[in-house]
């Protein structure tokens, strides 16, 4: 028996007809996203990374310069700016970024990838790609199908700039 069938089961009983649908797909898309962060953890827990610090990582060092201001940093991962500097403060106590002030004007703080870091981030995208990215649950078809989808419901949150 699927939790999230039954819990649909329920709901229509219960006389909310209307929101079933959108109450399956809201639980069926936390419950996938739950399902999906334990793989990518348990990839990037015994390399010491959180996903939020890989994702800063690889930021960087998809960067020219292996830099960026982390006002910058934080909008192009869609994060809070607590969330980007809670990443770097952890990345820098590991030795993998340095943050300074930007020679250009003082307020701002530039985030910058270490050696360490560059050979960190390659490593764990090998493993993501070899263990998460390229088996993802589903087949390659199916899989572009699933982030045009999210691609519409990211749309219609504003999430696309």
């Amino acid at each position: 028996m699927d939790p999230i069938d039954e819990a649909g089961r329920q709901w229509t009983a219960r006389g909310w007809d209307d929101a079933t649908p959108g109450m399956l797909a809201v639980t069926s898309i936390m419950r996938a996203q739950a399902i999906v962060q334990a793989r990518v953890d348990a990839v990037l827990r015994p390399l010491g990374l959180t996903f939020a610090r890989y994702e800063l990582l690889q930021l960087l060092s998809f960067t020219r310069s292996g830099a960026l201001p982390m006002t910058r940093a934080g909008a192009l991962l869609q994060v809070h700016p607590a969330s980007v500097t809670n990443a770097a403060q952890r990345l820098e106590a590991a030795e993998l970024v340095v943050r300074r002030p930007s020679p250009s004007d003082g307020r701002v703080v530039v985030v910058s990838i270490t050696d360490e870091g560059r050979r960190l981030a390659a490593k764990a995208t090998d493993a993501l790609n070899a263990e998460v990215f390229t088996r993802p649950g589903l087949a390659p078809d199916r899989v572009r199908d699933l982030v045009d989808v999210l691609r519409e419901l990211r749309a219609d949150a504003g999430d696309l700039g």
